[in-house]
């Protein structure tokens, strides 16, 4: 059974089964017309295919006239399946220096990474270095890891002939240069599902352009006002700004737009900060827009002087129902002098002045209800958390950014498209003002299932109680969500991949923590614990006199994670359910000993499973049981535990507008579960992240400080967790 054709998309063709092929003489006719997305095919000569780069890798392994190729024998083919199972997740996106740490560490002692001879695991791994393109290649040059890269250059050098060949006609470079091959995997990363081209296809975010940018003039800013922590939503601008910034070697002002004392503090200030800082976004300087506060109040004199602005004491309902109408206010058409006097009044923060607004004098009948005469300034006689009472004026944000933006030599304004239509406005203001025409770049807003974002809706939840604060695990805030179990890394893979769509869309909770899911799994160490509410003791007749304690590894496909040492008694503890579905005389597998055979069931009158007798049977096959058990020894030294769960805070998936967010709140977010773990979590520290065999993975909010206080371990989604 011939390999008849090898179909795969041209745009990302899978260089590790193509070099494979061509070490082993394999050369069907080749189809590069699939679409982006397809996975690439083996089509055969009797009319089967198969599907999947590694899939295909193997398949060439097996049939290939190579010693050894997919190992010699069912251990070292084991060993090679691993490596292919994890260098896709170990080398892409935030997980890469990680990996080449971890093979350089094993490559230490090793001149290949299975066996002594080269396997179709040293070509997947070797194809997704040189994928990497200049992320690579930096590394290689810097000896940061010999180890690999001794091993990278010795395949390179003693197969460059078919190596050369193949990346030289699927990427148009020769890898005698292996700083390019595949297209980089972090580009493939960055993809955007949006209406980017004219057909309506994708592209990655690499070829998505800021207009008129230049590379090294490039100015962006990052303007969150003070009034919360930040939150996904503003995680997205503030990654978006970040990958300009790298992509056009320019540069980001972090800015405060701090306009409005009444809701600002400086505990805002310095937890955005952290925030910023976490999201790994690199900023030129902190500016805050109270810096240029003497500058504005000269501006929106000279406006008034111009005639282009106006004072106006119209009460607030009125004046926004004859925006809507596009009636002209009374005092539209008041003279210079009324309107500087009016605008001293202002100034002084008098019982007149409190009365009175500035606006400016734009077009009352314009479509776009965003240039009907919008407000400038408002009186606030509260104090600013920076500059105290020193006025009792504020402008607008508004008024305040297109000046601000012009004036601090921003060159793109990133913008959600929910501001789409005052970009006029923006516009308008510059122009009236005679400043440096700023370029406005628009993505869309983030909006996430079963979640409210905005900032006054948060802090009612903070205020009336119903969370722990602006890091509470439920809020989807940068440090709630943290708190929760995400990686950063995480983060930025799940924004980076929607790119600077300008599609508004809502998005599923369960694709971040998939993404999640995928870098915490290989790497998270291993730990057991048992539910305390009704655990049942399993009594194995058999078992050992004496308890014995074995040194077994954390993760059993990464050694980085460390050893544990796990006690065997002759009595051990079972999770209640557990305990319930075991029948008499049935077979099954202890986790990490082997099998035992339940001879007794004990119940209670009601019925309920209270103790279990039975025997080992270590001998007996893993593959003939169906319940694989989790269990603790019967000893003094197990900690005290408190599982934590929580759910979404409103019980609608999208809040409709106008709809009261108050009418659909969550009565209950949060469940405790009290269980015993393992004597080797007493070593956990606040913020480790960890699986509990057959319950999930958690993150240490509270590590053990002494017997009696239990260690506290928040639940951490992985994507199919389905709660709605």
């Amino acid at each position: 059974m011939d390999i008849k054709t090898f179909a795969f998309a041209a745009a990302t063709p899978p260089l590790s089964v193509i070099a494979a092929a061509k070490l082993a003489g394999i050369s069907p006719s080749v189809d590069t017309s699939l679409p982006p997305d397809s996975s690439p095919t083996f089509l055969f000569s009797n009319g089967l295919k198969l599907h999947g780069a590694s899939v295909l890798l193997r398949y060439v392994g097996r049939v290939a006239n190579i010693p050894n190729f997919y190992g010699q024998d069912a251990f070292e083919a084991t060993q090679i399946d691993e490596w292919l199972e994890y260098v896709p997740i170990f080398l892409s996106g935030p997980t890469f220096e990680n990996g080449c740490k971890y093979m350089d560490q094993f490559l230490e002692k090793r001149t290949l990474f299975v066996g002594h001879s080269l396997s179709i695991a040293d070509v997947a791994i070797w194809s997704s270095l040189a994928g990497t393109g200049k992320r690579w290649e930096s590394l290689r040059k810097s000896k940061k890891y010999p180890n690999l890269a001794r091993w990278f250059n010795s395949i390179t050098e003693e197969y460059g002939s078919a190596i050369n060949e193949v990346t030289t006609k699927y990427t148009g470079k020769k890898s005698a240069d292996p700083s390019v091959a595949m297209p980089a995997v972090a580009d493939q990363v960055k993809t955007v599902n949006g209406d980017l081209s004219a057909k309506g296809g994708s592209k990655s975010s690499a070829d998505i352009d800021l207009p008129d940018a230049e590379v090294g003039k490039v100015c962006l800013r990052f303007a969150p006002e003070p009034s919360g922590y930040l939150h996904i939503g503003h995680s997205k601008a503030a990654l978006l700004n970040k990958y300009f910034a790298e992509r056009y070697q320019g540069k980001v002002i972090l800015r405060f737009d701090d306009t409005n004392p009444a809701k600002e503090s400086n505990e805002f200030v310095d937890n955005v900060l952290k925030d910023v800082d976490t999201l790994g976004v690199n900023y030129e300087r902190v500016t805050y827009t109270s810096d240029y506060f003497p500058e504005l109040l000269k501006t929106a004199e000279k406006l008034i002087r111009q005639g282009k602005a106006y004072v106006d004491d119209t009460p607030r309902e009125q004046m926004q129902k004859e925006r809507m109408d596009g009636i002209e206010s009374k005092n539209r058409d008041n003279t210079v002098e009324d309107n500087l006097k009016l605008w001293k009044e202002m100034i002084a923060g008098s019982e007149r002045g409190l009365q009175c607004c500035v606006r400016g004098k734009l077009d009352m009948q314009d479509p776009n209800k965003s240039l009907r005469d919008p407000v400038y300034y408002r009186c606030n006689p509260m104090p600013h958390h920076r500059i105290g009472s020193k006025y009792k004026v504020y402008p607008t944000y508004d008024f305040a950014c297109p000046y601000v933006d012009a004036i601090e030599g921003i060159t793109h304004a990133l913008r959600s498209s929910e501001y789409h239509d005052r970009n006029a406005q923006y516009y308008r203001i510059q122009e009236d003002l005679g400043v440096r025409k700023v370029i406005i770049y628009e993505f869309s807003r983030l909006n996430m299932v079963y979640t409210v974002l905005s900032k006054r809706k948060l802090l009612w939840f903070v205020q009336n109680g119903r969370v722990d604060g602006w890091d509470d695990p439920r809020f989807p805030t940068v440090q709630g969500i943290v708190r929760r179990g995400l990686k950063i890394e995480a983060l930025i893979q799940f924004i980076v991949e929607q790119g600077a769509s300008k599609n508004l869309n809502l998005m599923e909770w369960d694709k971040l923590w998939t993404i999640n899911k995928k870098i915490i799994d290989p790497v998270c160490p291993r730990h057991t614990a048992v539910i305390a509410d009704r655990r049942v003791l399993l009594t194995l007749t058999d078992g050992p006199e004496k308890p014995f304690v074995r040194i077994i590894p954390k993760h059993k496909k990464y050694a980085a994670a460390g050893d544990k040492a796990t006690t065997f008694t002759k009595k051990i503890w079972l999770d209640h359910v557990d305990a319930a579905s075991i029948s008499a005389g049935e077979e099954v597998t202890l986790m990490d000993w082997g099998n035992a055979i339940v001879k007794e069931i004990q119940k209670d009158q009601d019925g309920n499973v209270t103790g279990l007798i039975g025997v080992l049977h270590l001998e007996g096959s893993v593959k003939t049981t169906k319940l694989k058990l989790t269990w603790l020894p019967f000893i003094d030294e197990l900690v005290n535990l408190t599982l934590v769960d929580f759910d979404y805070l409103i019980t609608k998936k999208k809040l409709e507008e106008g709809e009261d967010f108050m009418d659909v709140i969550n009565p209950c977010t949060k469940k405790e579960t009290l269980a015993y773990g393992d004597s080797n979590m007493r070593n956990l520290q606040r913020g480790d992240i960890l699986q509990l065999e057959r319950k999930g993975y958690f993150r240490c909010d509270a590590p053990f400080i002494r017997a009696s206080k239990p260690i506290v371990l928040f639940a951490i989604p992985d994507g199919r967790q389905q709660t709605k």
